[in-house]
């Protein structure tokens, strides 16, 4: 696909670099990596084209041109070098790997669009108790007239039928940029590790039992389908945009989204462009379909002017997944103010970047960016909301997403799904962890011991330092979560005798005299010298009746 950028004007006074190196023979497509001296010259570039990667401190840029983008590139001031081995990689034939009959061509970690969805029907189909495949409405192929097939919009919710709500929702959307291709398999797979473990592991039992986990696993679908060939595609396949036939056809349903649309110089106007914001406001289905799930999921909206903070209790969590460049990042992105929210959004940041190893920071810091998912689900839903752009390329290799990827966002996921409840508020206080009970298995009136570690310093402080404080109190609550009616906390202490730490091991001695038989829950939360209450953490314990009180049968 090819570079297209509005002209100069007058970005940089002083003109292209001088030195800058002609392009290699031929006519690309080549991977690059641009040098540069301004912020400027990024958001420009940013403006027409998403940049695969942008380091503001080496400052560099990574991205795909042909040879009429290379000298473009000169034109704005960057200085273009190629960088081999991505060019390597990605034009290499995309073509299934020895064996492979299923997944993308040559990736046969990441399952297709077909695929993905009948994964998702298939956790529908054996635990319908935990699962449900909610169609949101239609991608633009399958609106569109000419008879092309397309796709419907299909949401996998996930929580446990059985306990009533209502419950707090974490909606989270992935591969809305079709070329991104490990976004839609780690949302999968983090859907998969929910329903399989979901009555042995504490911790993602009540999850499911008290929230819900809503996930567009493919939010472009028929950009997505270019991209499985091994297409550098981005947008929807919209043809009423730059041609029916164009390669680079389609709006940018990232861009396209109502709330501060088009504002800032952070999108396109011009069909062609890889950052073109569509027609109008929400003008694509598929963006309609998002929105629309989520105004059902927080009626409420935002609450006051654009600069009041929304109330800290506000329940509610969005993510959407990208790729690349190693990111957590959080509102605003079309203005450098902090949103009203900033110091919420910016501690829940670095708690998943704790987990993840990426960068957190305000989206802006990257470059300006208008219309997205992310700024429309806070500034126009009231609800946090982030981005996590995953690994180093859009392509990425398999090894690295089975063995850094996934496994780091799992636990940056799963700790999401904790907080939704109180998203703004209980990233602050410390994290409970490493919860145990022993025995694990316990008769009536036998005591157990319940430990785990209360830790306030489990941030990413990469960019900034987030504060910290000792930890004041723990207490542990048996089947009842501490926001329910009727919860009753049992006290827990320190292990050494004092709460003089940010990190404090705790531990509680309690009798199960009056417990009935059968699998408990055991909450565990901690608070902070500030008065701030971390999320819960939780482990079972089976009890059982004394051995000379159970009966046999004797065959």
């Amino acid at each position: 696909m090819r570079l297209r950028l509005l002209p100069l004007c007058a970005l940089l006074a002083a003109g292209p670099l001088a030195g800058a190196a002609e392009p290699p023979s031929g006519d690309g497509p080549w991977i690059v990596r641009a040098t540069f001296l301004e912020r400027a010259q990024v958001d420009r570039l940013a403006a027409e084209i998403e940049p695969w990667e942008v380091d503001h401190a080496r400052k560099v840029v990574v991205v795909d041109v042909d040879r009429s983008g290379w000298r473009r590139l000169v034109e704005l001031g960057f200085v273009p070098t190629v960088d081999a081995a991505l060019t390597a990689d990605y034009t290499r034939p995309r073509v299934p790997l020895p064996g492979q009959v299923e997944a993308i061509p040559g990736f046969p970690c990441y399952r297709t669009v077909e695929e993905t969805f009948a994964s998702a029907q298939a956790l529908v189909l054996a635990h319908p108790e935990l699962a449900s495949w909610i169609d949101a409405g239609d991608s633009w192929e399958k609106t569109a007239p000419g008879g092309l097939p397309g796709y419907d919009m299909m949401v996998l919710r996930l929580t446990s039928s059985a306990s009533p709500g209502p419950k707090p929702a974490f909606f989270a959307t992935s591969a809305i940029h079709a070329r991104e291709y490990t976004t839609a398999e780690l949302m999968t797979r983090f859907a998969e590790h929910l329903v399989s473990r979901y009555g042995t592991d504490a911790d993602v039992t009540w999850i499911l039992d008290h929230h819900e986990i809503h996930l567009m696993l493919q939010a472009n679908p028929d950009g997505r389908k270019h991209a499985e060939t091994g297409l550098l595609w981005r947008k929807n396949t919209n043809g009423s945009y730059c041609g029916a036939a164009s390669a680079d056809r389609g709006a940018d349903l990232n861009r396209n989204y109502p709330f501060q649309w088009g504002c800032c110089g952070g999108s396109s106007a011009s069909p062609c462009a890889e950052t073109f914001r569509g027609a109008s406001p929400a003008s694509e289905p598929e963006t309609q379909a998002a929105r629309s799930y989520a105004d059902a999921l927080w009626p409420t909206g935002w609450i006051g002017g654009i600069t009041d903070p929304q109330p800290s209790d506000t329940p509610g969590l969005f993510i959407d997944i990208h790729s690349s460049g190693m990111l957590v990042m959080w509102p605003w992105g079309w203005t450098a103010a902090p949103a009203p929210n900033g110091t919420a959004l910016q501690t829940l940041g670095r708690k998943f970047a704790f987990f993840n190893n990426h960068t957190p920071q305000q989206s802006i810091q990257l470059y300006v960016t208008d219309g997205t998912t992310r700024e429309f689900a806070y500034g126009d839903r009231g609800v946090a909301s982030f981005t996590f752009e995953l690994g180093t390329t859009f392509f990425q290799s398999c090894a690295t997403f089975e063995n850094t990827i996934y496994p780091t966002n799992l636990q940056a996921l799963l700790y999401a799904a904790r907080v939704v409840r109180r998203p703004f508020e209980l990233p602050a206080g410390p994290e409970a962890h490493s919860v145990l009970a022993q025995p694990a298995t316990v008769t009536v009136g036998q005591p157990l011991t319940l430990t785990a570690t209360a830790d306030d310093t489990r941030f990413n402080n990469t960019n900034g330092v987030e504060p910290t404080q000792t930890v004041a109190a723990a207490e542990a609550y048996l089947d009842t979560p501490p926001w329910s009616p009727g919860a009753v906390p049992l006290p827990m202490t320190a292990s050494d005798g004092g709460f003089d730490e940010p990190v404090e091991p705790v531990q509680a001695v309690l009798s199960t005299a009056g417990w009935s038989v059968g699998r408990h829950l055991l909450f565990v939360r901690a608070r902070d010298a500030a008065g701030n209450w971390g999320p819960v953490s939780a482990a079972f314990v089976d009890v059982q009746i004394p051995v000379e009180l159970q009966t046999f049968t004797i065959e």
